[in-house]
């Protein structure tokens, strides 16, 4: 029997999409939003594609901060940016 794979919503463009070809997006109860790249952190998570055009669509709607009930700074877009541009050109 075919072991189930896990599936997740991006929150940027809002497919389907298996959990390990997403990256995770976590708050934890101390409030500091960052991208996990291992997917185990603790705290409250939304998944991502890989894609800056993901992250910028969940921007515009502000979807992370409707899934975090928070405001987020301008500053942690820019360093998801960054850290997403690293992570696509490491694979």
């Amino acid at each position: 029997m075919a072991k189930k794979i896990p599936m997740r919503m991006c929150i940027g463009c809002g497919e389907m999409k298996p959990k390990r070809e997403l990256v995770r997006i976590v708050r934890p109860k101390e409030g500091d939003i960052s991208l996990d790249l291992t997917g185990k952190l603790a705290g409250r998570g939304a998944y991502l594609c890989r894609s800056a055009e993901c992250l910028a669509a969940a921007r515009k709607n502000r979807r992370l901060e409707r899934s975090f009930s928070c405001k987020i700074a301008p500053e942690v877009y820019e360093v998801m940016e960054h850290a997403l541009s690293e992570a696509d050109g490491n694979t």
